[in-house]
Protein backbone atom coordinates (compact mmCIF):
# COMPACT_ATOMS: atom_id res chain seq x y z
CA UNK A 1 0.00 0.00 0.00
CA UNK A 2 1.46 3.24 -0.90
CA UNK A 3 0.70 6.54 0.74
CA UNK A 4 -1.87 7.62 -1.53
CA UNK A 5 -3.42 4.57 -1.09
CA UNK A 6 -2.97 4.88 2.44
CA UNK A 7 -4.47 8.14 2.69
CA UNK A 8 -7.77 7.12 0.34
CA UNK A 9 -8.74 4.04 3.04
CA UNK A 10 -7.90 5.82 6.29
CA UNK A 11 -10.64 8.51 4.24
CA UNK A 12 -12.88 6.14 3.60
CA UNK A 13 -12.73 4.66 6.95
CA UNK A 14 -13.34 8.01 9.29
CA UNK A 15 -15.56 9.44 6.79
CA UNK A 16 -13.06 12.31 6.75
CA UNK A 17 -12.29 14.33 3.43
CA UNK A 18 -8.95 13.32 1.72
CA UNK A 19 -7.78 17.06 2.47
CA UNK A 20 -8.29 16.96 5.86
CA UNK A 21 -6.89 13.32 6.29
CA UNK A 22 -3.76 13.81 3.93
CA UNK A 23 -3.06 17.36 6.68
CA UNK A 24 -3.71 15.03 9.62
CA UNK A 25 -1.29 12.85 8.66
CA UNK A 26 1.50 15.24 7.73
CA UNK A 27 0.68 17.09 11.15
CA UNK A 28 1.08 13.78 12.78
CA UNK A 29 4.44 12.85 10.81
CA UNK A 30 5.76 16.23 11.44
CA UNK A 31 4.85 16.05 15.67
CA UNK A 32 7.06 12.51 15.37
CA UNK A 33 10.00 13.63 13.90
CA UNK A 34 10.26 16.60 15.86
CA UNK A 35 9.80 14.27 19.44
CA UNK A 36 12.54 11.93 17.77
CA UNK A 37 15.10 14.83 16.91
CA UNK A 38 14.70 15.73 20.60
CA UNK A 39 15.73 12.50 21.39
CA UNK A 40 12.25 11.91 22.86
CA UNK A 41 10.20 8.11 22.66
CA UNK A 42 6.97 8.07 21.51
CA UNK A 43 4.62 5.08 22.88
CA UNK A 44 1.51 4.26 21.08
CA UNK A 45 -0.94 2.28 22.80
CA UNK A 46 -1.97 -1.63 21.30
CA UNK A 47 0.66 -0.66 18.77
CA UNK A 48 4.31 -0.52 19.51
CA UNK A 49 6.77 2.06 20.99
CA UNK A 50 9.50 3.96 18.81
CA UNK A 51 13.13 5.19 20.65
CA UNK A 52 15.99 6.56 19.82
CA UNK A 53 18.99 5.14 20.43
CA UNK A 54 22.78 6.08 20.38
CA UNK A 55 24.89 3.44 18.80
CA UNK A 56 28.44 4.08 20.19
CA UNK A 57 31.49 4.27 17.84
CA UNK A 58 33.35 0.88 16.98
CA UNK A 59 35.91 0.15 15.21
CA UNK A 60 35.91 -2.30 12.23
CA UNK A 61 37.75 -3.89 9.70
CA UNK A 62 37.64 -4.17 6.11
CA UNK A 63 37.85 -7.18 4.66
CA UNK A 64 39.14 -6.24 1.54
CA UNK A 65 42.54 -4.29 2.49
CA UNK A 66 42.66 -5.53 6.36
CA UNK A 67 42.76 -1.55 7.11
CA UNK A 68 40.68 -0.38 10.26
CA UNK A 69 38.00 2.34 10.27
CA UNK A 70 36.62 4.00 12.89
CA UNK A 71 32.68 4.14 12.87
CA UNK A 72 31.39 7.45 14.68
CA UNK A 73 28.35 7.15 17.19
CA UNK A 74 25.17 7.85 15.57
CA UNK A 75 21.25 7.96 16.83
CA UNK A 76 19.10 5.47 15.32
CA UNK A 77 15.21 4.88 15.26
CA UNK A 78 13.67 1.71 16.61
CA UNK A 79 10.50 0.37 16.91
CA UNK A 80 9.02 -2.44 19.41
CA UNK A 81 5.49 -3.69 18.80
CA UNK A 82 3.66 -3.74 21.30
CA UNK A 83 2.21 -7.62 22.49
CA UNK A 84 -1.41 -6.86 21.39
CA UNK A 85 -0.27 -5.95 17.66
CA UNK A 86 2.07 -8.78 17.77
CA UNK A 87 -0.53 -11.50 18.75
CA UNK A 88 -2.67 -9.41 15.86
CA UNK A 89 -0.70 -10.30 13.36
CA UNK A 90 0.37 -13.92 14.25
CA UNK A 91 -3.88 -14.70 14.47
CA UNK A 92 -3.63 -12.71 10.74
CA UNK A 93 -4.97 -9.58 12.03
CA UNK A 94 -8.93 -9.62 12.20
CA UNK A 95 -10.61 -6.68 10.78
CA UNK A 96 -12.11 -4.80 13.45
Amino acid sequence: MNNKEFVAALSLKENYKLRDTRMLIQHLLAELTAQFEEENSVLVPNFGSFEVKKRMERVINNPTTGQRLLVPPRLTLTFKSSAALRERTKEGGDEA
